[in-house]
């Protein structure tokens, strides 16, 4: 929602190939939102039916939405789940790479980013139960919610062929919405390269990941959102092109709700309990794969721009795009070096 993905000279409704135009657009929905994948293919191939499929077999496991999904069920359990016996490692796969793609970001961004979460996302009205806004903080409650949260508290086994996960306590959930998004997205790409597409661009949500050429022969290019509540979802602060990589952006200037003069955001400081305010207002993350896109992207809005700035700059997996308030209100921007020559196309 946050990025609006731009494809010059293309047309903006689903589309087949032809016999002089390669291009194949496919648009559907998607966990909560929209999904558009764009490629070239010289034999005009329809993989929407495979995306569908493939889309609803990741929510079946990581939806918080879906009461019967993996994720679901790993939340309303006691203290322990064991999957089916007959589900083997290949049924637990969309569950599990966002598991464990999660406990390593967890690590690497020092818990800024912690799927377990879930409690406070839920208490703040952001999360699968009742959409509603706090009228009175209860700080005796978010101190209570805390001591669920920690990835640390969570921990999957496999012995003799059978999946075990172990919660440290019934209060303890999961939520990987901040990672599920670009997880399709990569997911998506994969299932494209599995059928020979080389040159392609996969958006869900304004999570994307682009390789190859576009329609026009040079480089996809993606538009960055204007941070602000009153800008319209095509008022772009930059564009600049994607070169074989995915991006994902995550902000506070959409998702929020305002209670006696106050604004709360969607984004909840694991380690506080509370909505993060900062004056970092989007933080664009370019990475190799989308899902690490996602959860870093949340990392850093949970961080600030300083501390943001300073780990993107120190991990060479990542380059970054920030936009940030200043004291009189103007916006500012900046950007790791990594993404100078992007900027300079």
């Amino acid at each position: 929602m946050l990025l609006l993905l731009a494809l010059m000279g293309c047309e903006s409704t689903p589309k087949s190939a032809s016999a002089t135009d390669p291009t194949v657009k496919l648009e559907g929905k998607t966990m909560g939102t929209y999904y558009q994948v764009t490629y070239l293919d010289l034999q005009g191939r329809d993989f929407q039916t495979d995306i569908d499929q493939l889309l609803e077999d990741i929510n079946q496991e990581v939806s918080t939405y879906i009461e019967s999904s993996t994720i679901s069920r790993i939340n309303q359990a006691d203290t322990s789940y064991t999957w089916p016996e007959e589900v083997d490692s290949s049924g637990l796969v969309h569950f599990m790479h966002n598991f464990e793609v999660a406990k390593k970001i967890f690590k690497l961004s020092q818990g800024n980013f912690d799927p377990t979460v879930m409690p406070l996302v839920n208490y703040w009205g952001f999360g699968y139960t009742e959409k509603k806004p706090v009228t009175e903080v209860d700080r005796k409650m978010i101190d209570s919610l805390i001591t669920y949260v920690g990835f640390d508290k969570v921990v999957v086994s496999q012995k003799n062929n059978r999946f075990y996960l172990r919660k440290e306590a019934p209060g303890v959930q999961l939520d990987f919405s901040a990672c599920a998004k670009g997880y399709g997205v990569d997911d998506v790409a994969r299932l494209l390269e599995s059928k020979g597409i080389v040159n392609y661009l996969v958006d869900i949500g304004g999570e994307a990941r682009a390789k190859g050429q576009s329609p026009r022969g040079d480089h996809w290019k993606i538009g960055i959102n204007v941070p602000q509540e009153d800008a319209a979802t095509d008022d772009i602060q930059v564009a600049i092109p994607l070169v074989n990589q995915a991006v994902a952006t995550s902000g506070n200037y959409r998702n929020f709700y305002e209670v006696n003069g106050v604004k709360y955001s969607h984004t909840i400081n694991p380690k506080t309990g509370f909505p993060e305010r900062s004056t970092l207002l989007s933080a664009s993350v370019f990475a190799k794969d989308c899902i690490t896109a996602d959860a870093f992207a949340t990392a850093f809005m949970v961080m600030g721009y300083e501390k943001a700035k300073e780990m993107a700059t120190r991990l060479p997996e990542l380059e970054a795009y920030f936009i940030f308030s200043q004291q009189d209100g103007s916006l500012q921007t900046d950007y790791t070096k990594g993404l100078k020559p992007l900027f300079q196309q």
